[in-house]
């Protein structure tokens, strides 16, 4: 992302997985505010949460969410790396089409253990007879594979797809972009101050781009076998919330992608500044 220092194609991976480990208590907020249909706000939830199931449960699918960062991020972050070998990212529509390109990738890469990290951070909301009790996520993608078949995986994928195109472009597009607009002032240097004044401004655009399939996509992950019988059905559920049912959660969603951006890149950056390659 510089012009002395490059990233390697996996240290987007790397920086995105260090970065669900702080903020997957987050996310799992995020998912329980989006699949209630009550209107439990953050502040009652979260005491909730620790009354019923202990601190701990602010974990539940933490395993699936490392490995859904392995494949979906690793996957968009190392396309859009390699990518810019091959179409120019002078201009920001060549950044726009690169990510959205990337995101499409890592979306369909990372259906599987998304859908899994989804039910997981649900289980403790079902009656203990109808728990999936996933052990791990890879447990969750076997049992998954036996019990519902192989299609049942991606299942979601096409709002998951959709919405890691709308991420890749809100988080890496957008941040390229503000970060060589700032670079290009006097006032900024390739420092801190700037990873975090363009990873800010990113998740802020990526959580308003991308909350509307978020929505969509938990509740189709989440649905009961028959549930739903299209992704136009789920529409029209969230629909009779209201507009805002579409952005449901969006102050967790915010606050758990707004750290999250930050931290992936500026874990992306130390990693690049500190491991990166010069090109010859």
């Amino acid at each position: 992302m510089s012009s002395e220092k490059h990233a390697h194609w996996y240290f987007g991976g790397i920086a995105s997985v260090g970065a669900a480990c702080v903020t997957h208590p987050l996310d799992l907020l995020k998912v329980t505010l989006q699949t209630q249909q009550g209107h439990l706000s953050v502040l009652r939830l979260v005491p909730k949460i620790m009354q019923e199931q202990g601190v701990l449960a602010f974990y539940n699918g933490l395993s699936a969410s490392i490995l859904r960062q392995m494949t979906y991020s690793t996957t968009r972050f190392g396309a859009y790396e390699v990518g810019k070998e091959f179409v120019n990212t002078d201009t920001f529509a060549g950044k726009i089409a690169l990510a959205g390109l990337s995101g499409m990738i890592g979306g369909i890469f990372g259906t599987p253990a998304d859908m899994i990290n989804v039910r997981m951070q649900n289980d403790v909301k079902l009656p203990p007879e109808l728990r999936r009790n996933y052990r791990s996520g890879v447990d969750g993608i076997v049992k998954v594979y036996k019990t519902e078949g192989f299609r049942k995986l991606f299942s979601g994928g096409s709002t998951a797809t959709a919405r890691g195109v709308f991420m890749t472009i809100g988080q890496i597009a957008f941040y390229d972009q503000i970060k060589s607009t700032l670079l290009a002032t006097p006032y900024f240097q390739d420092n801190l101050v700037t990873h975090f004044t363009a990873s800010l401004m990113a998740g802020a655009i990526a959580t308003t781009l991308t909350q509307p399939m978020d929505v969509l996509k938990t509740r189709s992950m989440n649905a009961k076998p028959g549930e739903y019988k299209s992704l136009w059905d789920i529409v029209l559920h969230t629909a009779k919330l209201g507009p805002l049912g579409f952005f449901k959660g969006y102050v967790p969603a915010f606050v758990r992608l707004g750290p999250q951006t930050i931290l992936t890149f500026m874990f992306l950056e130390q990693l690049r500044l500190n491991f990166g390659y010069e090109k010859q």
